[in-house]
């Protein structure tokens, strides 16, 4: 059976050019892959028919023959011209390999990250880098300009960050041809991986640079101020742009992240916005009520009254006095925790006005240690009977 012309099997006309042909290859490849037509048995062929056509009309030189002889030029009567072993032969295993991984980044590239980019297009960015910064609780609530000193990749003031001496210009690296990564041919398929030897970049530097070694940057200590905001919290995170590492020979900086870390403060709990204060009452205040004095955390104080007969635990609000909303306005409110204290070390006749004090009291004097014992009494009652 005779073959069928390759421009036709491409679905091209003859003198199309080499986009035109990789553009028919792709829509035809990709229309006749075996694995998007499962029920037709003959998909299987006219791929193959596909990529044999365009394994002679990729090439320059082949293309010519073909244009010339047709199929004559591989039947292996033409002197000089391409040889041929048919498309499963050995001649042309590689060349189908080649063409198949062309449709298969195709049909993948885009997922996996895009094709065909050479090591220019992908400079090589710098890193993201990760410093943790402790402040305090006042210094959260009021905000401040931090000066920090970051240790870091910054670009080679030697070489400009292209990593090579005196001014001279990379050069394409002559294993990869510039494209970052290497072919190798196992069995049917064609295997990529990174060039070793320019180690994806595309180029290398010839003369490397003195200072840098030819990475195009090296490491220093840099001094920056970062700006927190009020009402900053542990886990805040502020980002710098660009002020991570410098990129390999020439490549965009990374980011800085600042993470916020906001200690512990002996006098204050922090909870969102809100503060919260645990005083100590003697036993006298609480029952006969009175002021006191509470600090507040932008270093002021407030006096707070306190009520007769207050029992541990009460808390009392003020309004305002907690740490700013570090997004919008507002401001949290500060919550005064009362803890009465019980007397300590109590001399002779202290103890002895305790004890009269004592024999003075009836049930309303302590009345939720009444009720307490008064509901005791029905429960051990209800379970005698």
């Amino acid at each position: 059976m005779a073959k069928r012309d390759y421009y036709e099997v491409l679905g091209l006309s003859r003198g199309a050019d080499a986009d035109e042909i990789k553009k028919a290859y792709r829509r035809k490849a990709k229309e006749l892959h075996p694995d998007r037509n499962k029920d037709d048995p003959s998909a299987e062929s006219q791929f193959k028919e596909v990529n044999e056509a365009y394994d002679v009309l990729k090439d320059g030189d082949k293309k010519a023959a073909y244009d010339r002889f047709g199929h004559a030029a591989f039947d292996g009567g033409m002197a000089g011209g391409p040889r041929s072993g048919g498309f499963g032969g050995g001649a042309h295993q590689g060349d189908f390999a080649s063409a198949f991984s062309d449709v298969f980044e195709d049909l993948f590239g885009d997922f996996m990250g895009g094709r065909g980019q050479t090591g220019r297009s992908r400079a090589a960015r710098g890193s993201d880098l990760r410093y943790n910064l402790r402040i305090t609780l006042e210094e959260a609530f009021s905000g401040l300009t931090k000066p920090i000193r970051v240790p870091t990749s910054v670009t080679c003031g030697s070489c400009n960050g292209t990593g090579a001496e005196g001014g001279s210009e990379p050069v394409s690296c002559p294993t990869c041809s510039g494209m970052g990564k290497v072919r190798a041919q196992q069995g049917f398929f064609t295997v990529e991986r990174t060039c070793p030897t320019c180690s994806g970049m595309g180029q290398i530097v010839k003369n490397p640079c003195h200072t840098c070694g030819g990475q195009g940057r090296e490491q220093k200590e840099k001094a920056l101020s970062v700006n927190i905001p009020a009402g900053v919290e542990t886990g805040t995170r502020i980002r710098l742009s660009g002020e991570g590492e410098a990129g390999l020979r020439g490549g965009p900086s990374g980011d800085l992240y600042i993470f916020i870390e906001v200690e512990e403060h002996p006098l204050f709990k922090r909870e969102g916005i809100d503060l919260f204060c645990r005083v100590p009452v003697s036993m006298v205040t609480a029952a006969l009520g009175g002021e006191i004095e509470v600090p507040t955390i932008e270093g002021g104080r407030s006096r707070v009254r306190v009520p007769e007969g207050t029992q541990s635990g009460k808390q009392m609000r003020l309004r305002a006095k907690g740490m700013p909303a570090l997004r919008g306005p507002g401001q949290g409110d500060m919550y005064i925790e009362m803890a009465v204290e019980t007397p300590v070390k109590l001399s002779a006749r202290q103890k002895e006005l305790m004890r009269e004090f004592e024999e003075s009291s009836s049930k309303s004097n302590t009345p939720n240690e009444s009720g307490f014992f008064d509901r005791v009494k029905s429960f051990w009652d209800g379970m005698k009977n």
